[in-house]
């Protein structure tokens, strides 16, 4: 019972400098924020940051290092019969997991984001398209295949992007239903 409470304690701790982290980063760039600013802003004393990160820089590498299992883990679920079934199940899944973190997705995608996060979402789906998807486009030309994945990742960033910047105002099921279409209406052209 006490290792539950305090790891609520701990995980509340760490969404609460998050939270503020986030916050600062929509008025500033990261090299800009202090440890004071967050901990005043959280309402913590800085030796309670200290005991969870080294410094802001930290903080923000753990964020995203989290995002990345968290979509690592999404994308881990399926396999490439799935997508070829109905890709709309992962993106659906993709969505529903920058919905959750849109605060800093949105910052981390945006013009002050962090290109390094995006290179590591982009190397996370084409590691699973090497392993896996690439089952589906075997007999075509490799250089057709990477021409559509660098189109389809870097569509599906810019499909987050504006979704984002537009309030989201689509739910993940609507995305995941346009995304689908834009890539089964891809495959068509590019694989005839």
């Amino acid at each position: 019972m006490k290792t539950e409470v305090l790891d609520r304690r701990v995980r509340k701790t760490r969404q609460q400098l998050r939270r503020c982290l986030a916050i600062l980063l929509k008025e500033k760039k990261i090299q800009d924020i202090t440890v004071r600013e967050i901990t005043e802003m959280a309402d913590l004393n800085r030796g309670t940051f200290y005991l969870h990160y080294k410094d802001v820089f930290d903080l923000l590498e753990q964020v995203e290092h989290d995002l990345l299992m968290e979509f690592n883990s999404t994308l881990q679920k399926y396999q490439a019969s799935d997508v070829q079934q109905k890709p709309s199940r992962i993106f659906s899944d993709v969505f529903h997991c920058v919905k959750e973190n849109a605060d800093m997705v949105q910052i981390l995608l945006g013009e002050n984001g962090d290109l390094n996060f995006v290179n590591q979402v982009k190397e996370l789906v084409r590691e699973k398209c090497l392993k896996d998807w690439v089952e589906l486009f075997r007999q075509q030309k490799s250089k057709q295949f990477d021409a559509y994945y660098s189109f389809i990742v870097s569509g599906s960033i810019g499909l987050v992007t504006y979704w984002l910047e537009s309030g989201m105002q689509e739910t993940p099921e609507e995305l995941a239903a346009t995304a689908e279409g834009i890539m089964i209406d891809g495959i068509k052209v590019l694989f005839k």
